[in-house]
């Protein structure tokens, strides 16, 4: 059931993220609860198979670029047991979902800054290969790659290498975040936590907050 579920997540199913990443960690130990909450996964995605990927570019006719923008986010601590960060991002190309990830971060991290900002350092490295891959394809990006967070600290990190007196606990690959921001590759921004694409991908959200949510990249299939 879960091989199941983890294939929906990876290429059609971004909305159940977090809780296959949960679901996963039970893999090698199920035990009743796990269960239970697999059903109940299995369930929601049947009843709600007419859900698909937003796969409707946005195109400027006066834009030659292809704009790639990006949601990141973190659950401190958020691990009950490790209480190691989840890292949460989506990244859309044109307007439309190209990647997500949801996963537990590797390190214990010492603030909600800090988890930030690794989950922001996680998805530079994708955002970096999947631009060079487009430019190898002969496609241009519009640079510098909008990143939108909801923590203002990690924003400030990113900006400001002369931090690192303050912040050595921060493990040292972190920082090529700075040097793209420095070198304009990447341009980090604050969006309301509310308004952040990437909070599904860290924890479970109420249903008002799914449904507000989730249709900036999934909606329902033409019938």
């Amino acid at each position: 059931g879960i091989g199941m579920l983890l294939y929906l997540q990876k290429y059609s199913r971004p909305d159940i993220c977090n809780v296959v990443r949960e679901l996963s960690k039970c893999a090698s130990a199920p035990n009743e609860a796990a269960f239970k909450e697999m059903l109940r996964t299995i369930n929601f995605v049947l009843g709600s198979n007419e859900l698909g990927l937003r796969l409707k570019p946005k195109f400027n006719k006066s834009l030659d670029e292809w704009v790639v923008v990006v949601f990141t986010d973190s659950d401190w601590a958020g691990d009950k047991e490790s209480r190691r960060s989840i890292t949460g991002f989506i990244v859309f190309l044109m307007g439309c979902p190209v990647l997500w990830r949801s996963r537990q971060q590797k390190s214990v991290s010492l603030s909600s800054a800090e988890a930030e900002y690794y989950a922001l350092s996680e998805a530079a490295s994708e955002i970096k290969f999947l631009v060079q891959l487009l430019m190898t394809m002969g496609i241009q990006v519009k640079l510098p790659v909008v990143v939108r967070v909801d923590n203002v600290g990690a924003i400030f990190m990113s900006e400001n290498i002369n931090t690192a007196s303050k912040s050595k606990h921060i493990d040292l690959r972190a920082k090529f975040v700075t040097e793209m921001v420095n070198d304009g590759f990447l341009k980090v921004v604050f969006v309301k936590s509310a308004e952040n694409l990437a909070d599904p991908f860290t924890k479970n959200l109420s249903g008002d907050v799914y449904e507000g949510q989730t249709p900036e990249y999934m909606v329902d299939r033409p019938a």
